[in-house]
């Protein structure tokens, strides 16, 4: 999958050449030139990196202080540290300090597209567990809300003014586009921040019990009431009150939110005297309220004490370029629930997501990713897991090549091998001249496709080739191709590890 890459190097020569070997990997490649240039970068609001390739040896703020520094600012975007000498000393100092992978200088490109794959699915699902926590917790921030979408981007810088003061904030937008992932960012950010987040949906209330959920009630005050309840602003006080889909509130329920707005007090049902709460209110609709307050349908004065710093939020179809991103995170959260080993998105599969409008948002994506984890029987999610989204667009979803099968039976083993030898060998055994090959060319043909079969993954491939892990170093040096195999330094790579 195509990943935003920061490459963090005083030197220009390194910057250009691995900015080359992204591009021609698929990936978009930005530059900084010292540690706070990538520090600045990494904090622009909206900033959408997915990977940092940081070099350890920098004038100034090295790439230790970089890591020191994103750590302090709560920065999780995963970093690859850069060293030219392979130093253990200094891989293990950056892994401690929260570097995720390393690489030598001039790193090849096969060593290059594992570790890229290696921490972007492992950020993932680090992201996913952070937000979900964060989210619990009522901490969730807009750094937890990357974005590629200039629009979105825009909208998350004017959110992030308004977090800062108590403004009343009316978020717009169509149904599923993440209103409420907005105000528990908005509260998050806030002075308010881990306090009481109260979400109510008021197309949800039962007309006839709108006013004892809002503003609470007393033991006795109606026909059932047997027992004191506290209303959601009660609940709320001191945090953040959430109002989605404002606009299906009743006529009479609009009067009474207008007071509890104005005055900053509510009047629980058969209360004797009113009560104060302290709360920010956040709401939100789907609806065009202005309509509504012409139709006489939405009280205008109502409207204008709840629309004072109005946000509306794009539809997902309107920014495109955050559908990848999107899926991957939904990919990583639900593979890791169902616990299926799918570890990506084909190429072919992002083209479809992309050519879909998505009319239910990013709440129609996430709900066809869990769809597609749980219908996908191979290592990445084809257009084959998304039938609904193919029949939309009108398109048959032609059967799912798989680049990689699951662990074979031994008769399957036996059938692959006899249809191999039918058509024709994989692996050459003779030189163009029609000599043979020697064995230390044939095997070191096998672990290059081994390593490349397994995504670098070093001990499942001395596993599946039958010798210990140690061995399987010792002979990428013999043989020559550690390079070639992007493990020039064994002995750090092994401490890494």
């Amino acid at each position: 999958m195509s990943a935003v890459v920061l490459i963090v190097d005083d030197d220009p020569v390194q910057r250009r050449l691995l900015e080359g070997q992204l591009r021609r990997l698929g990936h978009e490649a930005r530059t900084a030139e010292d540690g706070a240039g990538a520090i600045d970068a990494l904090t622009t609001p909206g900033a959408a990196y997915d990977l940092v390739f940081l070099d350890l040896t920098m004038p100034g703020m090295d790439g230790l202080a970089v890591l020191a520094r994103m750590r302090e600012l709560g920065l999780s975007t995963p970093v690859i540290v850069e060293t030219a000498n392979g130093s253990i000393d200094a891989v293990v100092q950056a892994m401690r300090a929260g570097a995720v992978d390393f690489v030598v200088k001039p790193v090849g490109p096969e060593r290059l597209q594992v570790s890229i794959r290696n921490a972007l699915k492992t950020d993932a699902l680090a992201g996913e567990v952070r937000r979900m926590s964060r989210r619990a917790a009522g901490t969730l921030t807009f750094r937890d809300l990357p974005t590629r979408s200039r629009e979105m981007a825009e909208i998350l810088r004017l959110a992030e003014r308004a977090a800062g003061s108590g403004i009343p904030v009316l978020i717009e937008g169509e149904s599923g586009v993440g209103k409420e992932l907005l105000a528990r960012a908005i509260a998050g950010s806030s002075e308010r921040r881990g306090k009481p987040f109260v979400a109510v949906n008021c197309g949800a209330l039962p007309a006839n019990l709108v006013e004892s959920i809002l503003f609470g009630h007393e033991k006795g005050a109606f026909t059932g009431a047997t027992e004191r309840r506290l209303g959601k602003f009660a609940e709320a006080h001191g945090g953040t009150l959430f109002l989605d889909e404002i606009g299906e509130l009743p006529a009479d329920a609009q009067v009474k939110l207008l007071r509890a707005v104005q005055e900053g007090e509510i009047d629980p049902v058969g209360a004797k005297r009113p009560q104060k709460v302290d709360i920010r209110l956040i709401s939100a609709t789907n609806r065009d309220l202005v309509a509504q307050v012409r139709d006489g349908r939405f009280r205008e004065d109502l409207f204008y004490r709840l629309s004072v710093f109005p946000l509306r939020l794009p539809a997902l179809r309107d920014r495109r370029s955050d559908i990848g991103d999107l899926a991957r995170r939904f990919l990583a959260r639900f593979a890791a629930e169902v616990e299926r080993p799918i570890t990506g998105l084909a190429p072919e599969t992002l083209a479809l997501l992309d050519r879909y409008d998505w009319p239910g948002n990013v709440r129609e994506l996430e709900n066809a990713v869990f769809r597609a984890v749980v219908l996908s029987d191979g290592p990445d999610l084809a257009p084959a897991d998304f039938p609904q989204v193919c029949a939309a667009l009108g398109e048959a979803p032609a059967p799912a090549a798989r680049a990689r099968e699951l662990e074979p039976s031994g008769e399957t083993v036996r059938h692959t091998f006899i249809a191999t030898e039918r058509e024709g060998p994989a692996l050459a055994l003779t030189e163009p001249t029609g000599a043979l090959r020697t064995l230390e060319s044939l095997e070191a043909d096998v672990i290059r496709h081994a390593i490349r079969h397994l995504d670098g993954q070093m001990t499942e491939v001395a596993r599946r080739l039958g010798i210990g892990r140690s061995t399987l170093y010792r002979r990428l040096k013999d043989l020559g191709i550690d390079q070639d195999c992007g493990d020039g330094d064994t002995s750090a790579d092994e401490a890494a590890a």
